[in-house]
């Protein structure tokens, strides 16, 4: 298994709160929750995941 960069939200705080962490891989994204990196992982497309953030800003943006 390849060592991954996991990196955690700048907007996560240290409080333990629900957080998830992301991995670039070769192919695509990895996606685990902070508190539980044993839990595994979600890999997804680079594409789809640039379509995740999207819908994310867009309701941040238009406040959902």
């Amino acid at each position: 298994m390849e060592a991954l960069k996991w990196q955690k939200s700048s907007y996560s705080g240290s409080n333990g709160g629900a957080c998830i962490e992301i991995a670039r891989l070769a192919a695509g994204i990895a996606v685990r929750d902070s508190k539980v990196p044993g839990y595994g992982r979600l890999t997804i497309s680079v594409d789809a995941f640039q379509a995740f953030l999207a819908c994310i800003k867009d309701d941040v943006t238009n406040g959902a």
